[in-house]
């Protein structure tokens, strides 16, 4: 468990893409927890639930089949806070449909544990086997309720990195077009001889009869005087 927690504390955030980030911190998981075969990390969304990274196809699999039938241990286990295991998914009850058609993908075991942040639950991890009882144990649900209290935190780390990422870049493109815009309007004054608010407005009603951003004239209309003579 200290292996893991030094590994996620060398996890490079900047300069990568929020999936990216996700598959390595899961990656990690999967080394941590005993018998894991493929995992999964589902996060829950105001619109619903979506496993943003999975290690092995079979837990992308079994997870969009919970989510198809509205249930199973992934989403009781981020919606409820609970830790879900299932010994022999072929036999259990408990789902309806889940149990035996993802053992009809060759999953016989499960262990879905909640991501814990302040008194509720952002998602889950949940780590698949093909053997039956994979999670029996008592030190594979400590240890796998521990790896996903270091993966939440990891989580809520790399989603924020990556919102003020998206924040900056949104920002400088705003930045951006509104010197464009300025410059356009500039261009327009000296040609036809107005005053910034009808340039503005002659920039407005071009963009509305082209059916295009106001910017992307603007942009087209500064390109135009810095044409090369023909």
């Amino acid at each position: 468990m200290q292996q893991l927690l030094r590994d996620l504390s060398r996890i490079v955030l900047p300069d990568r893409s929020l999936d990216d980030v996700l598959l390595e911190v899961l990656r990690l998981a999967t080394r941590t927890i005993p018998e894991a075969e493929a995992t999964s990390l589902t996060l829950v969304r105001d619109d619903g639930a979506l496993t943003a990274a999975h290690h092995g196809d079979v837990a992308l699999q079994v997870d969009e089949l919970q989510y198809e039938l509205g249930c199973g241990p992934c989403l009781d286990a981020s919606r409820g806070g609970v830790v879900v295991r299932v010994d022999d998914l072929r036999a259990d009850v408990r789902f309806g449909a889940v149990g035996p058609r993802a053992a009809g993908l060759g999953v016989r075991s499960c262990l879905a544990v909640p991501l814990p942040y302040q008194g509720s639950s952002i998602g889950a991890l949940t780590a698949y086997s093909a053997a039956p009882a994979a999670f029996s144990s008592p030190d594979a649900v400590r240890i796998g309720t521990e790896v996903a209290e270091a993966l939440a935190v990891a989580v809520l780390n790399a989603d924020s990195h990556a919102q003020l990422d998206h924040q900056a870049h949104n920002l400088s493109v705003a930045m951006h077009s509104r010197a464009v815009i300025e410059q356009a309007k500039g261009v327009l004054m000296a040609q036809r001889h107005v005053g910034p608010d009808e340039a503005f407005e002659i920039l407005r009603a071009a963009s509305q009869r082209a059916n295009r951003k106001v910017r992307d004239v603007a942009a087209a209309i500064v390109a135009s005087t810095q044409a090369p003579p023909g």
